[in-house]
């Protein structure tokens, strides 16, 4: 059994210890997360746009994406993805007489969770502007707004307070789903762990550290969304 000063040894930032392996995978699932996350957020509001345009073919084919996305499980789409791009790329550009690429690790899991998280971003801001007064955007009309005014000065501000809990769950649901980028060799947190784990047999020690990583991401993610809805929602009345 690990004694306390064993366990400080254990945990310190500096050899032999693994503090410094498990705040490095934390930095790398942090940085994972935030670029899938924007990803996701560019492909949900082109997404969400395009479901509401009147373009049939193109909404056919946002349904098809956000639905197969969706009823297929993330690590499984992860993997397919990874290797599955990586192959199709590299086919095209032997095709094409080069040489052969090797994706980067990081470049591929943001790519790949910003993909993924691009399909229910599409749902969640398709249902804010839905919640959005017709009225408003008939008003902005009337005054000869462009339609990319109409979306800076109307949309966008109407539709952040209806998003906020949506994108503040998925936030977490990303910092979460960057453990499953470790199946394609890639270092970050939940792999730090294992491998801090393995090496030292000290497997609960480390996994308790881990999800206490985990928790105080999640709680300084839920006070920053907090400030941020209490912005945009300045002037509402507040919520019962």
């Amino acid at each position: 059994m690990a004694t306390p000063d064993s366990i400080l040894e254990l945990l310190s930032p500096y050899p032999p210890g693994w503090g410094g392996t498990l705040l490095s995978g934390a930095a790398a699932t942090l940085a994972i997360s935030a670029g899938a996350y924007l990803i996701g957020i560019v492909i949900g509001m082109a997404g969400a746009l395009g479901k509401l345009s009147d373009k049939r073919a193109l909404g056919v084919v946002l349904n098809l994406y956000t639905t197969l996305i969706r009823s297929v499980p993330e690590l499984i789409l992860i993997v397919g993805l990874y290797y599955a791009g990586t192959d199709g790329l590299n086919r095209l550009l032997q095709m094409a007489g080069l040489p052969p690429l090797e994706v980067n690790g990081f470049v591929a899991a943001v790519a790949v969770l910003g993909f993924v998280q691009g399909a229910y971003m599409t749902e969640v801001l398709r249902g804010a502007i839905l919640a959005i007064p017709n009225g408003q955007i008939e008003a902005a009309k009337a005054f000869g707004m462009s339609p990319f005014l109409r979306f800076r000065r109307v949309v966008l501000p109407a539709l952040l307070p209806n998003a906020l809990p949506g994108l503040s769950n998925l936030w977490l649901s990303v910092t979460k789903d960057s453990a499953l980028v470790a199946v394609v060799g890639y270092q970050e947190l939940a792999l730090a762990t294992r491998l801090a784990g393995a090496s030292t047999k000290h497997y609960f020690l480390f996994f308790m550290a881990a999800a206490l990583i985990y928790l105080a991401i999640t709680l300084v993610s839920n006070f920053l969304f907090r400030l941020l809805e209490r912005r945009v929602r300045r002037g509402q009345p507040a919520l019962a």
